[in-house]
């Protein structure tokens, strides 16, 4: 089903009337009809279906079940549906209100923040809004006003008649007057911070709450100036796009759209008759109908007569995107541009004896200090990728026997902190995708990564595609071998990690040593020394060549820590594989590399999850 009908969610706020249910035959049991939530995803108001074989079904329960691409690409950087889109019957005054930002919404209400705009669809002949201040107030002046109930005497009222529209950007006081009918598109939101509300007891016989405190926090205290800068369009900002549709039934009568893979479509009947044609499918529209078209429908049809409002998410350029990489030593945390660059990069002490809430929680607060340190706005940010070695599974850390984690909800953790998709996957696999979009592996299709720290952790692509969870430094290399952290014997972790070279050093050498280390004693002449590096590449090779004669991939990048000092087991390793692989010199023969990227690698590669 390409159109889907929707039946809106009613809320009987007291300052509502009926005309929605009187002019515009939106069907409610309630005594008021204040808003009408025509096309919602929010908790608080879902919107349902009701034609095609979707009927019945929320138009959460339907992207649930269809999938995000229903949405398009261009709402790849919301968590979660990007607008709301309601009818609003102001029979009375509405309360004196602000919403807030993303950033301050995130940290006090877990939600969105809210910018919106208002289309006027009636109003009486002295009906207007408040919109902003006359004049700037300073913070005290504002709270003092407040209590004294003297704050409308510096609020800028602006009368409106029907036709009108208003953009009110998060953090602008307004509201709006009796006798105003109004469409309203906003953030997918339900944040409002009430500082006026004319005296007036709720359903309860009691004063309504302000939010004195909160309202104080946000609010933009200058004159806000109307701008036609949205032209040609309705009204256009990074939330969503509105462009007006007319039909005058004789002249115009038919209008043709597409509806790309790019964003769906929302389409708002104000007044008129007619039909929406799509995919093949006919739909009868009336006077206060909402459609929703998921991206990909394609080419369709307006025809009839009416006056109606066409919402659409255009894209945003110049996003950066986060990446977190959690475990070994650091939590390391960065910013990436579009072109792969590095805007900031942070790394952080981890202790795996920490609760995990902490390490993740930790990670989210320097994302947005970093952001906060160069001056970019969280609506800037697309999204946050995270790395953690183990098996991740829709977001959750399912078991990680190097930093000792079982069942741990990162994207849920984060989530608290960042209002952007949350991607969570396995460290190495991140590592894999920071090498093929910046480092070694830059311009390849298949890659196997191993990335050699505390453990060996392994990341492949194979066609381009990611193969999630390959864990090939717990494959056994010597039957009956040493003990693994996971609880195996000889995997190839037990021999080539730093962990296990610094275990046997010591039990060999009486010093833990890494490999720069224990090379340069191999070099000042060491026996011992010698022998165990001679192991040690041996054993990697072993491993490498393994998986070569499996996987066959393009190109082989070891990374981690051992990816700094290439130039000393480099060559015997590129040896190996050229000696001991099936087919020798007559099969074609992997490319050998050193990781490009070091520790930033798992960062970088995180910030391209997608």
């Amino acid at each position: 089903m390409s159109v889907l009908k929707l039946k809106p969610c009613c809320k009987d706020y007291i300052w509502g009337g009926r005309r929605l249910a009187e002019e515009y035959g939106i069907a409610s049991d309630k005594d008021i009809l204040a808003e009408a939530w025509v096309l919602s995803c929010h908790p608080d108001g879902p919107s349902v279906i009701v034609n095609g074989p979707d009927q019945g079904k929320t138009l959460t329960q339907y992207i649930r079940e269809t999938g995000v691409q229903a949405l398009g690409t261009h709402c790849r950087r919301f968590r979660d549906f990007p607008i709301l889109v309601k009818f609003i019957d102001a029979k009375q005054n509405l309360s004196v209100q602000v919403h807030p930002g993303n950033r301050y919404a995130l940290a006090e209400e877990h939600q969105y923040g809210k910018t919106e705009m208002w289309y006027v669809m009636d109003a009486g002949p002295s009906a207007f809004l408040y919109y902003g201040f006359k004049r700037e107030v300073s913070k005290e002046e504002f709270a003092r006003r407040i209590q004294e109930d003297t704050l409308l005497e510096v609020l800028n009222a602006v009368p409106v008649q029907k036709g009108d529209v208003l953009f009110i950007e998060a953090g602008t006081i307004h509201a709006i007057g009796a006798g105003i009918l109004i469409a309203e598109i906003q953030q997918n939101s339900n944040v409002t911070y009430r500082v006026y509300d004319y005296g007036r007891v709720g359903k309860d016989g009691k004063k309504r709450d302000l939010h004195i405190e909160k309202a104080l926090a946000v609010t933009n205290r200058v004159p806000i100036l109307r701008s036609g800068r949205s032209y040609p369009h309705v009204a256009d900002c990074d939330y969503f796009t509105v462009d007006r549709l007319n039909l005058d039934g004789s002249v115009l009568r038919k209008v043709e759209g597409s509806v790309g893979e790019e964003s769906f479509v929302s389409i708002l009947i104000l007044n008129g008759s007619g039909t929406i044609v799509c995919g093949g499918e006919s739909v009868s529209y009336r006077k206060g109908d909402s459609f929703f078209l998921p991206a990909g429908s394609g080419a369709y049809t307006v025809e009839g007569s009416c006056d109606a409002l066409i919402t659409s998410i255009r894209d945003k350029g110049n996003m950066v995107r986060a990446g977190i990489d959690i475990g070994g030593r650091y939590t390391k945390v960065g910013l990436v541009d579009e072109e792969q660059r590095f805007l900031a990069y942070r790394e952080l002490p981890f202790d795996p004896a920490s609760p995990p809430e902490k390490a993740v929680r930790d990670a989210g607060s320097m994302v947005l200090a970093l952001l906060a340190e160069n001056r970019i706005d969280l609506d800037l940010c697309a999204n946050a990728g995270v790395g953690v070695a183990g098996i991740v599974e829709d977001g959750v850390v399912k078991y990680s026997n190097n930093i000792g984690w079982k069942n741990v909800p990162v994207a849920a953790l984060l989530a608290e902190q960042l209002p952007i998709p949350i991607h969570v996957a396995n460290n190495a696999d991140c590592a894999v995708l920071g090498e093929m979009a910046a480092g070694a592996a830059k311009g390849c299709q298949d890659v196997l990564l191993l990335t050699v720290g505390r453990g060996v952790g392994s990341g492949l692509v194979h066609n381009g595609q990611l193969y999630d969870g390959a864990e090939f430094g717990h494959m056994v290399t010597e039957e009956d071998g040493r003990s693994c952290s996971c609880g195996r014997c000889g995997c190839l972790e037990a021999y080539v990690s730093v962990t296990a070279l610094r275990k046997e050093t010591k039990e060999k050498l009486g010093t833990p040593m890494e490999w720069e280390e224990l090379w340069s004693a191999a070099q000042a002449g060491n026996e011992t020394a010698g022998k165990l590096a001679e192991a040690y590449i041996r054993r990697l090779s072993t491993g490498v060549v393994n998986l070569v004669n499996i996987l066959h991939p393009q190109m082989v990048v070891i990374g981690g820590n051992l990816a700094a000092y290439g130039e000393t087991w480099l060559e015997p390793l590129k040896e190996s594989v050229r000696n001991k692989s099936f087919g020798g010199k007559h099969s074609s023969m992997p490319e050998v590399r050193a990781g490009l990227l070091g520790r930033k690698a798992g960062t970088l590669g995180a910030a391209n999850l997608v």
